[in-house]
């Protein structure tokens, strides 16, 4: 069942649901880093978008927004925005990037200030992508 069929507008999921839904140890890590990492407080939100509706789980440092993150069953989207401030620096990095987030960049327009990274989560090495995109982002706190 589609993560927005189970848990409506209306019907905002406990933190165990979301876990339980994903299913992957890769999600407790990603949301452990950004708490520590960041000093930040995950925050749920409803979207109606087409692309992606339903809940996702929002982190935000300040104004920036660090990422948006997309319950899947057995997995979870990322969506990180490197804007022309980070471009530079994210394509320097590509480098040593997996393939898969290499690949994704490349077929990502720039547009709405910056290119919107839907990154399918589902190993190791792109959650440390992922983690290094948002360190260009916004470096981690000392």
């Amino acid at each position: 069942m589609m993560w927005s069929e189970l848990y409506g507008a209306e019907t905002e999921p406990a933190d165990k649901n979301v876990e339980s839904f994903i299913n992957n140890k890769l999600w407790l890590e990603l949301n452990e880093y950004l708490q520590k990492s960041y000093g930040v407080t995950p925050v749920k939100s409803y979207s109606k978008c087409s692309a992606q509706r339903g809940w996702n789980i929002k982190y935000q440092k300040t104004s920036k927004s660090l990422c948006t993150l997309y319950p899947m069953e057995g997995y979870f989207i990322a969506l990180v925005v490197i804007g022309a401030k980070e471009q530079t620096e994210a394509e320097l990095y590509l480098n040593t990037a997996s393939d898969y987030v290499k690949k994704l960049y490349e077929k990502t327009m720039f547009s709405a200030g910056g290119r919107w990274l839907m990154i399918n989560v589902s190993d190791e090495k792109i959650l440390n992508d992922v983690k290094n995109l948002i360190a260009i982002r916004k470096p981690v706190n000392k």
